[in-house]
């Protein structure tokens, strides 16, 4: 019986090994297609059909098979998908103690408690709370994370000033006219963004100075 996800492995081998284009690819030159790729999905989890999020995470899958080929190479530290998988499935096992443990969550605040101190526990590590935060993240989910990761050591970041917004769509409304005030004034919204995150990062930096909670 035939396995697709083995059959797709195998195919994206071939046309390392058969195309010219593809077998010159590097994990740095693919980064764009990845993110393209990335945002395809959103498009189509947000305004597509099933048809068009099938299709688009097939596309984000060949992107997987694409470095896990590329790695496989390597002649130094090589994996591949297998491998990639193998390493998943035991996360995704050790970070779900409630379902292959015998713990017990009952809520969703209770899940995120046994997956905080499993991730925790694999990252003992890091040093920040901004650690594995990618600066590359686009300017607003960056803003979000930090956000939360500054709140673990006493940073709020600026007052969220009352502004009217009850929903989500109004949300969007609000940042859709600071970018209009910004772009009338000759302003960068993405760049003031990621500066006011630098100087976040700065402020938890500061704060990190004292004792800290990093598994908070």
């Amino acid at each position: 019986m035939s396995d697709p996800l083995r059959d797709a492995a195998d195919t994206m081998r071939a046309v390392r090994d058969r195309c010219v284009w593809t077998a010159a690819m590097t994990h740095r030159e693919l980064v764009p297609y990845l993110v393209e790729e990335s945002a395809e999905v959103v498009d189509a989890v947000e305004a597509g059909t099933p048809a068009d999020l099938r299709e688009e995470l097939g596309d984000l899958l060949w992107q997987v098979l694409f470095h896990a080929e590329i790695a496989s190479r390597a002649e130094v530290d090589a994996f591949d998908i297998d491998d990639v998988a193998r390493g998943l499935t035991e996360k995704m096992v050790r970070r779900h103690p409630h379902v292959f443990a015998g713990e017990s969550a009952r809520t969703s605040e209770e899940v995120l408690v046994l997956w905080n101190a499993a991730k925790a526990a694999e990252k003992r590590e890091r040093r920040s709370v901004l650690d594995g935060v990618s600066p590359h993240m686009p300017a607003l989910a960056h803003a979000q994370k930090m956000l939360g990761r500054a709140g673990r050591v006493g940073v709020s970041g600026p007052p969220a000033e009352p502004i009217g917004v009850a929903s989500e769509a109004e949300l969007g409304d609000a940042l859709l006219a600071l970018v209009a005030h910004g772009r009338e004034h000759g302003w960068d919204a993405e760049r003031a963004l990621r500066e006011r995150l630098r100087a976040l990062a700065a402020e938890v930096t500061r704060a990190e100075t004292g004792p800290v909670d990093l598994e908070g």
